[in-house]
């Protein structure tokens, strides 16, 4: 607030500010509150920035996230995009952001129900991931988990079990046992054993799910009511 005082509106020390701000809101899901703080950061990088700059990529990223959130998938499809475009000009190839761009405009498509454009974006991500983290990083535990549910929705339930075991593994290395990520892991697994009819298994798996979900969820938690 003191800063909103005694600078210009267009102040580029303002915009780490309003993004930070907008950031606050997207957490609390006060998404219109948040476009409107992230696009007072845009606004004066416009003013600021050369045009490729990499502080207009994570506007472009962060508006795209807050429409994602609000349903408005065709405008998160277009902020996202810029963000890439913006990584394709100043970045090397293999650059962990665009694996980050990827995966983003592949949970777009998802949201859309366009399964087979989700699966390109998710794969082009994991290929950018598995070169450039460490093979037990979280962010490739998450990558598998999307493949996992990908080729679940498309039908394909071996290549969904191969890539939700792949995320487990990850998960049992690097989190604690009682961690939600398992939780969840364990019901993915769960619901491909029920889709393919080895309902044991299944039921296995589902118990691990509901296991941890009691130990590190309150007991009116709506995830408790679908392990």
């Amino acid at each position: 607030e003191i800063k909103r005082k005694t600078l210009s509106e267009d102040d580029d020390a303002l915009a780490p500010i309003y993004s930070n701000i907008g950031s606050v809101h997207t957490n609390m899901g006060e998404y219109s509150k948040a476009l409107e703080f992230y696009e007072k950061s845009l606004k004066i990088h416009e003013i600021s920035l050369p045009t490729n700059h990499s502080d207009f990529a994570s506007s472009y990223n962060n508006i795209g996230h807050v429409y994602n959130n609000m349903g408005e998938y065709s405008k998160a499809l277009e902020f996202y995009e810029k963000s890439l475009k913006i990584h394709e000009i100043s970045l090397p190839p293999n650059h962990p952001s665009f694996a980050i761009s990827y995966n983003n405009i592949g949970e777009v498509y998802r949201n859309k129900g366009e399964y087979s454009k989700a699966l390109e974006f998710f794969e082009k991500a994991n290929n950018i991931w598995k070169i450039s983290l460490p093979p037990n990083h979280p962010s490739l535990a998450i990558s598998y988990n999307n493949l996992g549910v990908m080729y679940g929705n498309m039908g394909e339930h071996s290549k969904a079990l191969e890539f939700h075991q792949k995320s487990l593994k990850i998960h049992e290395i690097s989190l604690p046992p009682n961690h939600s990520s398992l939780a969840t892991s364990y019901s993915n697994i769960g619901r491909v054993y029920d889709k393919i009819g080895e309902y044991s298994k299944a039921l296995e798996f589902h118990e691990k799910s509901l296991k941890i979900g009691e130990i590190s969820l309150p007991a009116n938690h709506p995830d408790l009511a679908t392990s």
